[in-house]
């Protein structure tokens, strides 16, 4: 199998494959026999080998392009030092008796559930928007409402195959690598590329029993999460905080038999609500809880229309009315997918604020009263979340339980515009760095990040991330930090903007340009076409 024990540094003491041997076949990733998957695969992941073992030998940096993204980050990629993994986008086997898929790092959520739900199974965690990717989700930070119980999305996840910094093929698990495994989940790809997962499932059921809880205040939203986390049948909560005296916190219960006389509600077509202002509809007819059935891929994708709630921005940006009609006669430009891409192209993401704070659920009231005098953003998300263990890149904190396992943690989605000039929106974004770090929370990490570099390393084990990326020869890779910041600096000193960058500031300019670029991506069909809205 020509194992090699050396890998990229002599210290190092883990197996890996040269990128010659991984297109032999001459190691497997499954379990069974013959797959005929394993040959297209490995060739592929051969000339991923190839490219990153040039910039290796070389000593230059790189960055890999996935083909999508649903960070807000400006990208800053060249195309001269890119490595391409685009084409590694399916899902090659599902395997019913051990409840496991194994899936290329591009799969984006919608195909994943799609070709899940075929066996009757369905990822634990399964992030609400679709066009997030599996290695995404590995790499980044993604919690959702089924978080509270299972994690983040990474810690559904058995396996990872991964090409180091210097060309090698590698294996990890909490078995094997087991550093490696836990290190380079949420570190943005800065420690390897992820070729190939093994996933856990869970059975599917038909539908979600959802109910919507109202909560008068955020005080008691936060309290009747907490209050739910508690309840062994619930499997999804989340919360919509629509102001301070206003909310409703959203339980799930997965379930083939709803109780009798609910309604069957869907959210995926053009003629269906919105998700949170249909929960909002629901909550202000009734002072009690509201209960439906929801099938369960809609709600698994039921934020997918309106992206939450940010497509309503661009009704307020081109001053159009909002309404059942208009958001039915522009349904095709209100998915996720195409909200992205013009969000990119329209320069709009400079002054968008696009941020999930994780805090202490002790210090969580506090900073929803920061924001609402500070931002005056509404809705708000609200999310529990199962912690990671530490040391760890995603968003943390030290409290811990009788037990000793870390205390869960709340999300904050704030989500909205921020100041027209950009002076003016970095000073609201460090502000509210520094009201974060003073209430014990943390950013996650696909949006605009204004630390300063020593600020950065305060909230992250930084020996330990830099000694994981030595052992494994990853030092030609930009650190996170180096990924992730907004260099305000190199801003100010452009003096002179691209003709593109006046004329993106120009209303109504920079909002059709977007739009353009959303139509010419096509990733309009991709919504139109999606086999799940068929299930349930």
């Amino acid at each position: 199998m020509a194992l090699t024990k050396e890998g990229p540094k002599a210290s190092s003491a883990y197996r890996t494959w040269s990128g010659q041997n991984v297109a032999k076949s001459r190691y497997h990733f499954s379990t069974k026999p013959n797959v005929q998957w394993e040959d297209p695969h490995n060739e592929a992941v051969k000339r991923i080998s190839t490219t990153v073992r040039h910039f290796f030998e070389k000593k230059e940096k790189f960055r890999v392009f996935h083909g999508s993204t649903n960070s807000t980050r400006q990208s800053a990629i060249r195309p001269d030092k890119i490595v391409d993994t685009s084409p590694l986008s399916r899902v090659l086997e599902i395997d019913p008796g051990t409840c496991t898929a194994i899936v290329e790092p591009n799969v984006p959520m919608d195909r994943l559930v799609e070709e899940t739900l075929r066996y009757g199974l369905i990822p634990p965690v399964v992030m609400e928007f679709p066009g997030i990717t599996v290695g995404g989700g590995y790499s980044g930070t993604c919690g959702e409402s089924s978080s509270f119980k299972h994690g983040f999305f990474d810690q559904t996840i058995n396996r990872v195959e991964m090409v180091l910094a210097n060309g090698d093929v590698t294996i990890c698990s909490r078995e094997e690598n087991a550093d490696l495994f836990h290190g380079a989940a949420g570190a943005v790809g800065t420690i390897g590329i992820t070729t190939l997962v093994e996933l856990q499932l869970r059975k599917a059921t038909k539908y979600v029993e959802t109910t919507y809880h109202p909560v008068p205040t955020a005080v008691e939203a936060v309290e009747k999460i907490k209050q739910k986390m508690q309840d062994p049948d619930v499997d999804y909560i989340d919360g919509v905080l629509y102001s301070m005296s206003k909310g409703a916190i959203v339980t799930g219960r997965l379930t083939d038999t709803p109780k009798e006389n609910i309604r069957i509600q869907r959210f995926s077509n053009a003629n269906d609500p919105w998700f949170y202002l249909h929960v909002k509809d629901a909550i202000e007819k009734r002072t009690g809880p509201t209960t439906e059935a929801i099938p369960l891929a809609e709600y698994l994708f039921r934020y997918d229309r309106g992206g939450f709630w940010v497509g309503k921005s661009a009704f307020e940006y081109f001053n159009m009315p909002f309404n059942s009609f208009t958001r039915w006669w522009l349904d095709d430009f209100l998915h996720t997918r195409m909200m992205y891409t013009a969000l990119h192209a329209s320069g709009q993401s400079k002054r968008y604020v696009v941020q999930d704070l994780a805090l202490p659920f002790s210090t969580a009231e506090k900073f929803l009263e920061y924001t609402d005098k500070t931002f005056s953003i509404y809705p708000l998300w609200l999310c529990p979340l199962k912690q990671s263990p530490m040391p760890t890149m995603h968003p943390h904190h030290p409290d811990t339980d009788i037990d000793g396992a870390p205390k869960p943690m709340l999300n904050i989605g704030l989500w909205g515009y921020g100041p027209a000039k950009h002076k003016d929106f970095v000073t609201l974004n460090r502000d509210l760095e520094h009201k974060l770090k003073e209430l014990g929370g943390m950013k996650w990490l696909y949006a605009h990040t204004y630390y300063t570099e020593d600020e950065f390393w305060k909230l992250y084990d930084k020996n330990w991330y830099d000694a994981l990326r030595t052992k494994y020869g990853a030092d030609t890779m930009p650190n996170v930090f180096e990924k992730v910041r907004v260099d305000v600096e190199a801003k100010k000193k452009a003096v002179d903007p691209s003709m593109l960058d006046s004329w993106l500031t120009t209303w109504p300019l920079g909002g059709l340009y977007g739009i353009k670029k959303a139509i010419d991506s096509g990733s309009y069909l991709q919504a139109r076409s999606s086999q799940w809205k068929a299930s349930g």
